[in-house]
Order: C-alpha cells, then structure tokens, then sequence
C-alpha cells in the first residue's frame, strides 16, 4: 500500500471514531509505530488530524470545543438511545430510591425513557414510593415534572445557556448536601490517564460534586467520547463504578478501566 493511501485511510478512520491511537494503527496496517507517526505528521501539516499524546484526534477535536446540548441531541440518536436502555437496568429497585441524572444528551434520552414509564410503575399510593429523581438540567426536569412514580428535584444554580443546566457554587453546595444511590453522568472525555473531563471549568465543577455526592456512579458516554480529553478534568477513572457505551473501548482505554475495577457495558 502506498503511504498516500494509507495516510487517507488513517484520516478517515479518524473522522469516524474522533481518535486513533498510535499503537492501533500500527496493528492494523502492519506498520512500525514510527511509520505511524510520520503519517500522522504528514495529516497534520496537511490540516487533516491535530496530533495529541499516543495519537491523533480530529482537527475539529480542541480541549474547549463544546456544541449546544440541542446540537449534540440530534447526534449519534441510535447510539445514545442504546447506552440509556442500557442504564435502565441499573436503577434502583427498591423502594423510596434516588438517582441523580447529569446535564447531557445520552442521559436526556434516559430522562425521556423514564417519562414514557419505562421503568417507573404506577404512582404508588405513598408518595415517599416514588423515585426520587435529582438533576439540573432544565430539560431533564421538564420531562419528568409530570411523570408518574417518579419525584423531581432540581438544583439551582445560574442556567449555562449552552448546556440549558444549572452550575455555580450554589449547584455545587446542593449537591454537595445530597447522597444519592445511582449518579448518572455524561462526559466530554475519557481518557486512560486523564480520567473523565468537560471543557468548562463551572460544569466540571458540579460534575465532580456529582461524583463525590453519589454512592455508585454510571458513566453514560458515546463513543466519540472514548479516548478524547478536554480542558477539565473532573474525575478519574477510579472514581466510577460503571461505563455504559456503544463500543468497545480502545485497548489502553480498556486497561486501564479494567485496572480501576470499573465495570465496561457495551450496549
């Protein structure tokens, strides 16, 4: 194969997952690791892949890009709706439990599940049956104002219009008070080293509440997110219990999960 054409190949598989890994592409094309990098070098000169610690990103793909939560809900829909039926099996089962459900696109669709009475029963006579359900996501709390079964808790905060979820130090505080038995949390990025991350310093803020708050967490993350980092990091790998996606994680990635004994659910 002549390094142009595999050098397009690279570009494309970039485009289609976000990264690529240096390792990986190694093994696929049955190359040299420093054969790698200089095909990379090349896309980058090219504007093609932005080059990053063990391999290449998109050349859209910066630590503070961040689209609107109405952008990122029209994005990879079959995917997402995946990773949140998965999530309904980790709701708590019994009585008088509490979840809190993260700002984000992929746990929207989970919010949207849980209105349409996926998994919530009928009203119980005993509203102390519900199931307490905490966020600051305006539309998160939107869809599950009038659900049956289920009892709604928002944080406040100033609203991030970007992101339509309430952040600050009065966010933090509130979550900070609470200790629910399931987080479940959205994420720009997760990296092996890095951990999960967000590109805006306010939101990593009450993501990390979230995670510190919680007595299991439930990282709900797409694969475009898997092996991506951003500005903030707000967790580490570590901290989490359970990462739902659509794909098996790269290789290192998956080490290093499995290395922090967080259980990997591909839906």
């Amino acid at each position: 194969m002549f390094a142009e054409e595999r050098q397009q190949q690279i570009a494309g598989l970039v485009a289609a997952s976000g990264r690529a890994s240096v390792t990986d592409l190694a093994e696929r094309f049955r190359i040299t690791t420093e054969t790698v990098r200089r095909d990379l070098a090349a896309l980058e000169s090219a504007g093609t892949v932005r080059r990053v610690h063990g391999g290449a990103v998109s050349a859209d793909r910066f630590s503070t890009t961040e689209e609107s939560i109405l952008e990122r809900t029209i994005q990879r829909q079959a995917q997402k709706l995946r990773i949140a039926e998965a999530a309904l099996g980790f709701l708590p089962k019994g009585p008088s439990s509490s979840i809190l459900l993260d700002a984000g696109s992929t746990t929207e669709v989970l919010a949207d599940l849980l209105a349409r009475g996926a998994a919530a029963p009928a009203k119980p006579a005993d509203p102390a049956q519900e199931l307490l359900v905490i966020t600051h996501a305006v539309p998160i709390a939107a869809k599950l104002a009038s659900t049956p079964g289920i009892a709604l808790q928002i944080l406040g905060g100033r609203v991030r219009g970007l992101t339509q979820a309430a952040v600050g130090q009065d966010t933090v505080e509130a979550a900070g008070r609470l200790r629910p038995d399931i987080a479940f949390v959205g994420t720009n990025g997760i990296h092996a080293s890095f951990g999960l991350s967000t590109p805006d310093s306010e939101e990593a803020a009450v993501k990390a509440a979230f995670v510190h708050s919680a007595r299991r967490i439930v990282v709900l993350a797409d694969s475009s997110k898997l092996e991506a980092e951003t500005l903030v990091q707000f967790a580490s790998l570590k901290d989490l219990d359970t990462v739902i996606t659509d794909r098996t994680p790269g290789s290192e990635l998956a080490a290093a999960l499995a290395e922090a004994g967080v259980e990997v659910v591909v839906a």
